[in-house]
């Protein structure tokens, strides 16, 4: 499952000196056509609201292996969503489109990180395709 945050559905028109002008819609083909070539397949998921996100954390484990997320300004400060992902134990990788560490202090520091089996920072659109080999090879060596 790939999970995106709030403000991901601007992606194109928000800000793209920051975060690249693909759409969510473009990253989801890009995405869609990396996975058929590993042989996985993938859901995708947005929400601007941390309750249906925690929801969708909840219902990871009997909808997917894994999952990439990118939970956009709750990264730094949802415990709800650390919880959820405490109670749905799956892996996952986290994503952000910039260089987290570039930008503003209180971006540093991300509440659900050490919970991720790794971190993909600041590679735009990329980073996207570089979590999802990841995780498609922990996957795979876990099995």
């Amino acid at each position: 499952m790939v999970l995106n945050g709030p403000n991901l559905n601007l992606l194109g028109t928000r800000e793209p000196a920051l975060y690249g002008s693909a759409t969510l819609a473009d990253i989801e083909v890009q995405v869609r056509e990396r996975a058929a070539a590993l042989g996985a397949s993938v859901t995708f998921a947005q929400s601007n609201h941390e309750g249906e996100l925690v929801d969708l954390v909840q219902g990871i484990g009997g909808n997917a292996e894994g999952a990439i997320v990118n939970l956009g300004a709750y990264t730094h400060t949802s415990l709800a969503l650390r919880d959820a992902f405490l109670a749905a134990p799956i892996p996952f990788v986290e994503v952000h489109l910039s260089n987290l560490f570039k930008r503003e202090a209180e971006r540093h520091h991300s509440v659900t990180a050490d919970l991720a089996v790794g971190m993909v920072t600041g590679f735009g659109a990329a980073g996207y395709l570089l979590a999802l080999e990841a995780l498609v090879g922990v996957l795979r060596a876990r099995r």
